[in-house]
């Protein structure tokens, strides 16, 4: 994972364009709120209390609160984006590579609350999320398991009879359901515990069988 100055770089722009100390502060104010309470019941008043600025200049930065959420939401997925990308670089196998994803994805959501509320339950409630710039970036990052899982087929060590868009789907969908529950009650999440007895149900589906 990225250290926390990474993440607080990313979080506050690039450093060829740093955000505004006043956006700055306003989606660190939702990401602060949104550890107490739903989405639902802030309101911009709030945020703009929290982030000791005036209400209108929410309005400058962001369309309204759904999209600053969507910008936050934006923000946080940039960030594992890349830390996905570095936590594959050197391993060998789609297998291995495979296992890795499930177990950095399983982490985030285990370590970053916030994020992982944002994701799972909050932004997903509206339709315009789908057309939305984080939308974008989780297809990124969906198409990097999918491209892992393609690896595995052409390498032979993967079932080419499931298509890799449907194993995709129901490894995102298990991890999902796993970790839906700790994140909803704020119970932990084992990440090591999770990946294994995943990896383990997944491989025994969808791994090619050797030849008789």
């Amino acid at each position: 994972m990225p250290n926390n100055k990474s993440n607080e770089a990313l979080l506050n722009g690039s450093e060829e364009r740093p955000y505004p100390p006043g956006r700055i502060k306003i989606a660190e104010a939702l990401r602060v709120l949104l550890r107490e309470k739903d989405f639902g019941a802030i309101t911009t008043a709030e945020i703009a209390r929290t982030a000791g600025v005036t209400e209108a200049l929410i309005y400058k930065y962001f369309k309204d609160k759904r999209d600053l959420l969507h910008q936050v939401l934006a923000e946080y997925l940039e960030i594992y984006l890349r830390t996905t990308s570095m936590d594959l670089k050197g391993i060998k196998g789609a297998l291995n590579k495979l296992r890795k994803i499930v177990w950095t994805h399983i982490h985030v959501y285990a370590t970053d609350r916030v994020f992982a509320k944002i994701l799972l339950i909050e932004a997903r409630n509206f339709s315009d999320y789908y057309h939305s710039e984080p939308y974008k970036r989780v297809r990124e990052y969906t198409d990097v398991l999918r491209e892992i899982l393609e690896e595995g087929i052409e390498e032979g060590v993967i079932r080419d009879d499931l298509s890799p868009a449907f194993m995709r789907q129901v490894i995102l969908g298990a991890i999902e359901q796993l970790c839906l529950t700790g994140v909803v009650f704020n119970r932990e999440i084992s990440p090591d515990e999770l990946t294994e007895n995943l990896c383990d149900f997944i491989f025994k589906g969808i791994v090619k069988p050797p030849r008789k």
